[in-house]
């Protein structure tokens, strides 16, 4: 057998494995590998070269040097989920790097780490002030998380005791000029409102390459053509806006009227809009 038909029966019986082995062994971000998975991919990885240009003469012994790094693996991640003790042996464990505004200096020493790293890491998570810190911690991936003070955190509407509405995901309803009708139905719309959509907007479907629905049912439209500006959806300010013009009337009516009956039903229908639009502005407006 010609040795350059080998390396290429070799290679494409590897490429093929290897898809199905990195599959098997799951997902994994490459940013957010641990030092052991970053060395045992990487050893994978050259087994797998070796023996697909001939240097590991041996097909077969290439394969069970293969098979013994990914079978071990998979123990690993195996016992890692059945034991935290194996865990952190096989993938290490969080170290605290501030408390309080306070940097633990041994902790540092530890990972070997200077303070103008770990200030560096800081203003990466958009934080200057070392006192703004409540509470920071290296992951086992190499990763800082950081948890601000209390006083020093966004307000959420949580904090300010407002009801919000739920939000659902977006869906991608067209993408490059066709319609995606599986995430149309899962919106809750079909084709018919779709086309009702374009065409308010004034845009064919073929000029459409990206259309989004959010959980809020209002569609956003991205061009080919980027030269051509659409209106963007504003249907809840519109219909809160609304509702305020209807309840400033009504005010106004029961103020000028001479009726008293009329003026008790200006009245109580004004205060009943305005409760409702406490109620809804959480929803309308975000």
């Amino acid at each position: 057998m010609p040795l350059w038909f080998e390396i290429l029966l070799r290679s494409g019986v590897l490429f093929f494995l290897v898809l199905v082995l990195m599959r098997i062994m799951g997902k994994r971000n490459p940013t957010r590998l641990t030092p052991f998975q970053f060395v045992n991919y990487t050893v994978i990885a050259v087994i797998t070269s070796l023996t697909a240009v001939n240097i590991i003469e041996n097909f077969f012994f290439g394969l069970t040097a293969l098979g013994v790094f990914i079978l071990l693996s998979l123990l690993l991640d195996y016992l890692s989920l059945r034991s935290k003790a194996i865990h952190d042996l096989v993938q290490g464990k969080e170290t605290v790097l501030v408390v309080q505004g306070k940097v633990m200096e041994e902790n540092l020493k530890d990972l070997r780490l200077t303070g103008e790293e770990l200030l560096r890491e800081l203003r990466r998570k958009e934080v200057f002030n070392l006192g703004d810190v409540e509470f920071a911690v290296m992951e086992s991936t190499g990763d800082i998380n950081v948890m601000l003070k209390s006083e020093k955190t966004p307000l959420t509407s949580y904090d300010l005791g407002r009801q919000v509405s739920p939000r659902r995901e977006p869906q991608t309803v067209i993408l490059d000029g066709n319609v995606l009708n599986d995430p149309l139905a899962e919106a809750g719309f079909n084709s018919n409102w779709l086309n009702e959509q374009l065409e308010k907007a004034g845009v064919t479907l073929d000029n459409v390459f990206i259309g989004q629905v959010d959980g809020q049912g209002e569609l956003y439209l991205d061009l080919f053509d980027d030269s051509i500006q659409l209106p963007q959806p504003r249907v809840k300010e519109a219909l809160y806006g609304n509702l305020e013009r209807a309840q400033a009337e009504m005010e106004s009516f029961f103020q000028e009227t001479g009726d008293q009956e009329a003026k008790e039903i200006y009245e109580n229908n004004a205060a009943r809009l305005k409760e409702l639009m406490e109620k809804l502005e959480p929803y309308l407006l975000r």
